[in-house]
């Protein structure tokens, strides 16, 4: 679990995180090892559950992360959008944090507790930028804001 505590507002508990899969974690289907290792530690050191929800645009999402600790989820290519939101509000969409870069990841974002866009080699749909809270360029730097809650607090205090 991951608390960020605020002055005056209320605490950010983030128990669970979702990540789009293309364009978020994987270039063009290919995800580096290095993202594998950190998303383990999310499991692991923090003990986060890890969601992968993907329509598999390239067909390796299986294979790429055979050797992680994540949950991996295919979602419609017709409705993923909805797919990946529901999902989100299953979990428990107030202690959900989302991590996502496309058209079809907006209305995940929107509904989970702490959204996180990724700019990222493929870039980003500009309404998913938009429907976020934070916006990084890249996937570590988002792992990195789960392993320093702190930098949390100072984007998103008042």
């Amino acid at each position: 679990m991951i608390k960020i505590e605020f002055l005056g507002k209320k605490s950010i508990v983030i128990e669970n995180i979702v990540f789009d899969f293309n364009g978020t974690l994987a270039v063009s289907g290919i995800i580096e090892p290095r993202t594998i290792e950190a998303l383990n530690a999310l499991v692991t050191e923090q003990g986060i559950q890890v969601y992968v929800l993907t329509a598999d645009t390239y067909g390796t999402v299986t294979e790429q992360l055979t050797a992680s600790k994540v949950t991996v989820k295919i979602v419609s290519q017709e409705n993923g959008s909805a797919d990946k939101a529901d999902f989100v509000n299953q979990l428990g969409a107030n202690t959900c944090a989302a991590v996502g870069n496309g058209f079809n990841d907006i209305t995940m974002l929107q509904q989970a507790r702490l959204s996180i866009c990724i700019m990222g080699q493929e870039g980003c749909a500009g309404k998913a930028l938009l429907a976020s809270d934070i916006v990084v360029g890249c996937i570590e730097d988002a792992l990195s804001l789960f392993n320093n809650p702190l930098r949390i607090k100072a984007t998103l205090r008042k």
